[in-house]
């Protein structure tokens, strides 16, 4: 998809979330946990936009940011109606953003933690149902069934409990969940990370047909460089609260340009038993959030450091020839020439 404003429906500029930390009797505050740290990237509607990184990077809190689960330190997140206004969800009044809540639903997770264990499902999808005003209960009840039904579930099913599904069918349940409310934006927290390969491609197939005829949007968040190619249109790869690239998920493994962008897919198992690959391993742990490195944050564990790499911090800049694709590191083009030579 090419780059256009007015496709955008979410743009995210400069975010910042800062978590205290306290000690002592009095609890006073002594640092930060710098979780997300000058976040800025854009969702075109009706694409997928994956968010990779190893845990801790700050891609779950960057979601729940997004949805307000988190109040951001500073910066501002627009989204763009459908007349085409925009909004800064940060600054939305409280009618405002109960109203969002039916535009920007999540998938999280852990399908076991998603649904209360004391309720049949119907349950969970009646009560937010009820709340936004989705009609009587036999309308509400019609709406929750249509929904097991688009995710392959019976609808005789929304009278059980969670602890009678498998943990690809709560996953499934989630889903059909968060498209009861007619959301235009899904963020998906991990959603498969928790089930097994087989499931999980049946969950990713569900929810792309799911794209597909509801024209929904996602940021799909995750740890597996592969599951993300497989799901996105576009790709960000988050270090240390940081965005170090971005770029198309088309061929994102042969022009990645990012050395941690690099390191993370050497680090992908090949099904091929013959084939030799450029492994990265990379050295030393990754710095703390409370006190992260001067200069750009992943010199300690890169390669290619060098001084002005520890002092300077550098800028997301694009790739000669393609606006999509931005890099943040001062050597990326002698890198990829020295990788092409």
């Amino acid at each position: 998809m090419t780059e256009n404003k007015s496709e955008r429906l979410l743009e995210v500029n400069g975010l910042k979330k800062y978590f205290p930390v306290t000690s002592g009797f009095f609890q006073k505050v002594t640092g930060h946990v710098h979780a997300v740290d000058d976040v800025s990237l854009y969702v075109n509607r009706g694409e997928t936009l994956g968010i990779v990184g190893e845990s801790g990077c700050g891609k779950t809190t960057l979601g729940k940011c997004i949805l307000r689960l988190n109040k951001p330190t500073a910066g501002n997140m627009l989204i763009t109606n459908r007349d085409g206004t925009k909004e800064d969800l940060m600054k939305l009044d409280r009618k405002r953003s109960f109203e969002m809540c039916r535009r920007i639903q999540m998938v999280f997770q852990d399908p076991y933690a998603s649904l209360n264990p004391m309720k049949n499902i119907y349950s969970s999808f009646d009560e937010p149902l009820r709340i936004h005003g989705f009609g009587d209960k036999n309308k509400r009840l019609e709406i929750a069934a249509q929904m097991m039904e688009t995710v392959n579930l019976q609808p005789e099913y929304l009278f059980r409990y969670p602890h009678e599904f498998s943990g690809g069918q709560r996953q499934r349940i989630c889903i059909a969940r968060a498209l009861a409310m007619n959301p235009e934006l899904i963020v998906c927290d991990e959603p498969v990370s928790a089930l097994d390969v087989s499931i999980q491609a049946q969950i990713m197939n569900l929810m792309r047909r799911l794209q597909r005829e509801y024209k929904l949007t996602y940021v799909f968040i995750a740890h597996d460089l592969s599951v993300v190619e497989y799901m996105s249109t576009r790709i960000t790869v988050m270090y240390l609260g940081k965005v170090v690239e971005t770029a198309p998920a088309r061929n994102f493994t042969q022009i990645c340009q990012h050395p941690y962008s690099q390191a993370l897919i050497s680090a992908v198992p090949l099904p091929e038993l013959d084939v030799e690959k450029n492994e990265q391993i990379l050295t030393g742990d990754v710095p703390s959030p409370i006190h992260p490195p001067a200069g750009c944050r992943f010199h300690p564990r890169c390669r290619y450091c060098t001084e002005r790499c520890r002092q300077e911090e550098p800028e997301l800049r694009p790739v000669v020839g393609d606006k999509e694709h931005m890099v943040a590191c001062h050597h990326f083009d002698s890198i990829q020439q020295a990788a092409g030579s």
